[in-house]
């Protein structure tokens, strides 16, 4: 399950390079920002420039000194020019250069996308598990055979069966800082006029957490719907496979003289298939039924204004 939750209106090769990078985000948090493109290599520059001026004094010996000059000359000239080189070709596109690239990538990613996704670590306790359970039921549906051979509406699950989880995992982050700043401001001895403020702010977490975990119970009966249906699903595959082998059986018994006994045995797989098909259309409408709580609900209508006074 990821631990990273990502708004599914973010692009997907964004989305994928922050579900990808959770310890890069996590040390964001913290405050970490990667180095600047040539700022860990600010030194650079001045030794090159200084085997450059090197390399000119040895040129000038070589120009103007005796043999003895010109030789001491040619040995710092090469003496100089090899480092100067290895600098020059191979420390560009250095693996270190590539990671820190990298890094920059994530972080500006991570900037442009700030708020439309959540850690599991920005999670406390509570909220993790229900992110967890909601992620399970996600999981169930999407993995799912009935889901994947088209017996559900695939394509509606794979649009809000992402949403939905991402809705949980932003209400959650957000429950998960109000409670901890909640906690934090009450932490120590306080007076009873503070108790009196914080009571019904702390009701009002409560109840969003409620709200909460009816959405990741709605979930939750999606997936219990599909797993019955995954169940009659297996059952049906197992059925059909059993008869398409019956003449198979019907000869066996035929040959060893025990057909009459068995007759009525084998025929009732037909009865068997038709009962599992049955059970496989209740369960599949059984999970259409529970994906409607799924939907988003429609906004109350506004309550009408009061008119003027009668005269």
């Amino acid at each position: 399950m990821a631990d990273v939750v990502v708004d599914p209106g973010v692009p997907p090769d964004d989305a994928c390079l922050l579900r990808d990078n959770r310890r890069l985000l996590l040390r964001m948090r913290g405050g970490w920002v990667p180095e600047r493109p040539g700022r860990g290599g600010a030194a650079w520059p001045y030794w090159r420039l200084g085997a450059i001026c090197g390399a000119t004094v040895c040129l000038g010996m070589l120009l103007g000194a005796g043999a003895f000059g010109r030789s001491f000359g040619m040995l710092l000239l090469l003496l100089l020019s090899i480092p100067l080189a290895i600098g020059t070709f191979v420390r560009n596109g250095t693996p270190e250069d590539e990671e820190a690239a990298y890094e920059r990538q994530v972080h500006a990613r991570a900037a442009r996308y700030e708020g439309r996704y959540v850690l599991i670590d920005d999670l406390d306790e509570p909220s993790r598990r229900l992110l967890r359970r909601a992620q399970r039921a996600v999981a169930a549906v999407t993995e799912s055979r009935v889901n994947t051979h088209g017996l559900l509406d695939d394509v509606r699950n794979a649009v809000m069966l992402p949403a939905q989880e991402w809705e949980i995992a932003r209400l959650l982050g957000k429950l998960s800082g109000l409670r901890a700043r909640h906690r934090r401001t009450l932490a120590g001895e306080s007076t009873p006029e503070v108790a009196d403020v914080a009571r019904p702010l702390a009701k009002a977490l409560d109840s969003s957490e409620q709200a909460v975990l009816g959405r990741v119970e709605d979930l939750e009966r999606y997936a219990a719907n599909v797993a019955e249906a995954e169940r009659a699903y297996r059952a049906r595959e197992q059925i059909a496979e059993l008869r398409g082998r019956l003449h198979e059986y019907e000869e066996l018994l035929a040959e060893a003289g025990a057909g009459d006994a068995m007759t009525g045995e084998l025929a009732r797989l037909t009865e068997d298939a038709d009962r599992l098909d049955q059970a496989l259309r209740r369960s599949v409408s059984s999970a259409h039924e529970a994906f409607r709580y799924l939907e988003p609900r429609p906004p109350d209508p506004p309550a009408p204004k009061p008119g003027p006074p009668g005269p």
